[in-house]
């Protein structure tokens, strides 16, 4: 999980999440990370933040910041939740690092009543252009690490997690791409832009019910 920008400020998707969370809720953020995005939940949205974060350093640092955080991991750990235990669960720049993207959304979208996933976008130009023009997988401020050290498992793009949630009987309530300067894309625009242009998307998503 990335850290705030330079100035201090917090990350672009992190607003984006914070929109969509209702003041009061039951949160839990799955890979919180250093507990950035549960920080400005708390102080933002007076919610009941809970955190998992598979890193024991980073743990340590969300408690110490007074964040109720657990040692877990998301491709393991999910299981152990009751259904609708939360009403928003979180997974902000992570599933593409998870070994099971489609079993983890489905975790999300059982023990939240809405999941919200914000991912990195492998379809953007500046990804396209690095692998037309250099023949290397890019790095990117997105994607800062080389192949051989990245996190990332399963990188995807917005077409591919469009797809994802399909596949795993989630419905879109609101979908958001957005560019390096925070500036969110046009609903108007059809996939296939939002796909060349954003640099991160965030999904907030529930379940169908069958029938």
């Amino acid at each position: 999980m990335l850290a705030p920008n330079a100035q201090g400020q917090p990350r672009f998707d992190h607003l984006l999440i914070a929109e969509m969370v209702q003041h009061g809720s039951r949160v839990l953020d799955v890979g919180c990370g250093d507990g950035a995005l549960l920080q400005l939940l708390a102080d933002t949205k007076n919610v009941d933040a809970r955190g998992v974060e598979v890193t024991r350093e980073k743990v340590n640092a969300c408690v110490a910041r007074g964040l109720s955080v657990i040692q877990g991991d998301a491709d393991r750990d999910l299981a152990d939740y009751p259904d609708d235990a939360f009403d928003y669960a979180i997974l902000s720049l992570t599933i593409q690092a998870t070994r099971q993207p489609r079993r983890v959304l489905q975790e999300l979208l059982r023990i939240g009543r809405s999941a919200i996933v914000s991912f990195p976008n492998f379809g953007h130009w500046q990804v396209r252009a690095q692998l037309m023009f250099t023949g290397r997988m890019p790095v990117t401020e997105n994607l800062p690490d080389a192949w051989y050290e990245s996190p990332n498992a399963h990188l995807c793009t917005i077409k591919d997690f469009a797809d994802l949630c399909r596949t795993a009987n989630a419905r879109v309530e609101r979908a958001v791409a957005f560019n390096a300067s925070g500036q969110k894309l046009g609903t108007w625009m059809p996939l296939t832009m939002h796909n060349v242009l954003g640099e991160r998307a965030v999904f907030m998503l529930t379940r169908k019910w069958a029938g």
